[in-house]
């Protein structure tokens, strides 16, 4: 197996199969340098590469960020505007992960920080979280999906007032907008996530992934196509071995053991 990669400022732990990714720089508001980019990008990807990795749960470090997003002071390094349009983008390599991932959010999730919530799968917010999309203050909009994915979760009215104000929305604003699925205490934010993972973890791996496939196909496809692509997937799942092991340990009434195969 290839060493996972390490970072100061991009942790990668894992146990039981649960990889936790950390944005380790709390005294910036965990905002993204290129370098911290480039780190989280090779860490997602590292986590695709391996059976001991099922699950990813996405945290930052400390009480006050989840992420601030891009780190404002480092843009100016790009030498032309169209350097930094093809920046090293750590969204995207989130949303191409193939292993199911959740946001774990705590504090601020500002600009790249709430397009790093939204390419994740599942969102799960503290109690003292807050999102928003300042980047009209500062005279530009969102590059990393905000639109496409607050659109989404939130429906137009209130992507509107999100990209266009640039003003923060509460956690149980967020819950009751659908942006995020649960808020909890903040002591009980990365035990809900982990415990959210270890159930994605426990189920066959080719089925999660698939499932993930799937879910994408059913905001981009039309309706006909995507109800026939998501028979194709269950076929292709059916045919899997963990399929045949998950009738087999249902009837012999135990726990199943998937193998990904």
């Amino acid at each position: 197996m290839i060493p996972a990669p390490t970072s100061d400022e991009v942790l990668l732990e894992v146990a039981d199969r649960i990889a936790t990714i950390t944005l380790n720089r709390p005294a910036k508001l965990n905002a993204v340098t290129p370098e911290m980019s480039e780190a989280l990008v090779r860490a997602v990807q590292w986590c695709d590469t391996t059976d001991d990795v099922r699950a990813i749960v996405v945290t930052g470090a400390g009480e006050r960020a989840f992420s601030a997003g891009s780190d404002v002071r480092e843009l100016d390094r790009y030498a032309t505007p169209w350097d930094f349009r093809n920046r090293t983008d750590y969204c995207d390599a989130i949303r191409a992960a193939r292993t199911p991932t959740i946001a774990a959010v705590n504090g601020y999730a500002l600009g790249g920080g709430l397009e790093t919530a939204l390419s994740c799968d599942i969102r799960i917010a503290s109690r003292t979280a807050s999102f928003g999309a300042p980047e009209i203050t500062l005279g530009w909009i969102g590059g990393g999906g905000m639109t496409t994915f607050l659109a989404h979760a939130i429906g137009p009215s209130n992507t509107a007032y999100m990209t266009m104000t640039g003003d923060r929305v509460d956690a149980q604003r967020a819950l009751a907008w659908h942006l995020v699925t649960e808020v909890v205490e903040p002591a009980d934010l990365l035990p809900r996530a982990r415990e959210i993972a270890a159930t994605i973890a426990s189920r066959a791996p080719i089925a999660a992934e698939t499932a993930k496939v799937n879910l994408r196909a059913a905001f981009s496809l039309p309706e006909d196509q995507a109800m026939a692509y998501e028979r194709d997937l269950q076929t292709i799942c059916f045919a899997t071995e963990d399929a045949a092991e998950g009738r087999r340990a249902f009837a012999e009434k135990r726990p199943p053991v998937f193998r990904r195969r």
